[in-house]
Order: C-alpha cells, then sequence, then structure tokens
C-alpha cells in the first residue's frame, strides 16, 4: 500500500470523527473526492429526476471526471484536515 493510500484512509477514518458536520456543499465534495479518489471516473446512470439527493452525488462525482486517483485522494486528505 502507497504513502497516500494509507493517509487516505486515516482522513477516511478522520472523516467519521470531525467535531462539526460539514455544510451538505463540503459533504458533497468529499463524497465526490472520496468516489474519484477509490474508483475513478464515474461510469454510472444519473439517478432519475425523483432521486434528488442522488442526483447531486452523481453530478459532483461526475465533475471530477478526468481527475487522476491520486489527486483526488490529496484533495480528500486537505480537506479533511482543513476540517479538523
Amino acid at each position: 500500500m502507497s504513502d497516500l493510500q494509507a493517509k487516505f484512509e486515516a482522513a477516511v477514518a478522520n472523516s467519521k470523527n470531525l467535531s462539526e458536520r460539514p455544510d451538505n456543499m463540503t459533504l458533497l465534495k468529499l463524497y465526490a473526492l472520496y468516489k474519484q479518489g477509490s474508483s475513478g471516473d464515474n461510469g454510472e446512470k444519473r439517478p432519475g429526476f425523483s432521486d434528488m439527493v442522488g442526483r447531486a452525488k452523481w453530478d459532483a462525482w461526475n465533475a471530477l471526471k478526468g481527475t487522476s486517483s491520486n489527486d483526488a485522494m490529496q484533495q480528500y486528505i486537505d480537506l479533511i484536515e482543513s476540517l479538523s
């Protein structure tokens, strides 16, 4: 396991212990960075109109298309550190 991967997994664990719940836009950013870092580009079908939360998550993840997994992991780590 790479050093970046270990730091990413530690940041994911730390995200569950933040003193304050981040606002919804920050949560979407965290979700998108996590998905991009762990799964790569979004290849899933966009949820239907009635699933507004699913669509927001899909849109946030899809906006990172083309971002490397390593870049997404580092951005996730940095964002968690700024929220701690």
